[in-house]
């Protein structure tokens, strides 16, 4: 059995996100020697990895491919995986390949669709290919403008949807991805949902305005905060040779990685997910395994390098 170090405090010891570096002391965290810290998430009382497993991973990979990933996760100590039915046939891969783990993992899905019907029809077609009875966490998907949200809420929404199915088993919780601040803050104002996957990255927060209001209001409503990005650095320039499975220049080098990695992780988030490209997810985990809090030293230098970054996502949002 491995010997693990808890650490607990109370959620009232942690200063102000926006006054970044906020420390960790309003977390539970849990170390073991040979796998990831693990962290709570928000007041589902779950308790997940510091990093998860995008299914874009085993998008495209033959089943032994997709089962080698997912085998490689597991021994670093991922539990929590993430996928969706626009991540072209991971569902369909994912799947089998979870399968042997399933009860021992926390499984978030999500759905790009905004009514009931369409929501409802996909919401049946992942569980099909997950091979899963049931959803730990079900998503409303990469919500960009406020028509998103006034659709979710309104008259057989995707919002119907939800709550119908976590009154018959089918999903656990129930949370949203955002691409933009202004719908993240417009679907914490509607409904206590229990968690947000919202990208938090050191240029988007230090150049772009983006991150810190979100996740102060999150941390507000106790929500589970889940971060997308971490490893992004920039658009990709015109003419640049792109890395697959990246719409973005991701930080590629491991020692610019690592500092992403920390600077998201830095924050009382539960989880980052890395990029979906397999080489740098395996690169992700070798450097979450080695996880450390940012200094104050190294708290300046990513500002002044974030600072001056070209951010992927920024507040206001353009156009």
């Amino acid at each position: 059995m491995k010997r693990r170090h808890f650490v607990k405090t109370t959620a009232g010891a942690a200063p102000l996100i926006a006054c970044f570096p906020a420390n960790l002391s309003g977390m539970y965290r849990e170390f073991s020697k040979d796998s990831l810290e693990k962290r709570t998430l928000g007041k589902t009382g779950e308790k997940l990895s510091i990093l998860g497993f995008g299914g874009i991973v085993v998008m495209d990979a033959t089943p032994q491919q997709a089962s080698d990933r997912v085998k490689e996760a597991i021994d670093y100590g991922v539990n929590y995986f993430d996928v969706a039915p626009t991540y072209g046939d991971a569902e369909i891969k994912l799947g089998p390949a979870l399968k042997p783990f399933r009860k021992d993992v926390f499984l978030a899905c999500k759905t790009t669709e905004r009514t009931k019907a369409g929501s409802r029809k996909e919401l049946e077609q992942s569980l099909e290919r997950l091979k899963t009875d049931h959803l730990d966490l079900y998503q409303l998907h990469a919500v960009t403008t406020l028509e998103d949200v006034e659709t979710i809420f309104g008259p057989e929404g995707a919002m119907e949807t939800y709550l119908e199915a976590k009154k018959e088993g089918k999903i656990r919780f129930i949370g949203f991805s955002a691409h933009s601040v202004e719908a993240a803050m417009a679907l914490m104002d509607q409904f206590d949902f229990d968690t947000i996957l919202f990208p938090i990255n050191y240029a988007t927060w230090h150049a772009g305005n983006f991150g810190p209001q979100v996740l102060e209001r999150a941390k507000e409503k106790e929500m589970g905060i889940l971060a997308l990005k971490a490893m992004a650095k920039r658009p990709w320039p015109e003419g640049a040779e792109k890395i697959p499975k990246c719409w973005y220049e991701p930080l590629s080098n491991p020692e610019e990685a690592s500092m992403g990695l920390r600077f998201t992780l830095s924050h009382p988030i539960t989880a980052a997910i890395p990029p979906g490209n397999e080489n740098l997810f395996t690169m992700a985990l070798k450097l979450g395994a080695k996880f450390q809090p940012l200094s104050g030293d190294e708290v300046t230098a990513m500002k002044e390098k974030g600072a001056v970054e070209n951010p992927i996502f920024q507040f206001p949002m353009k156009g």
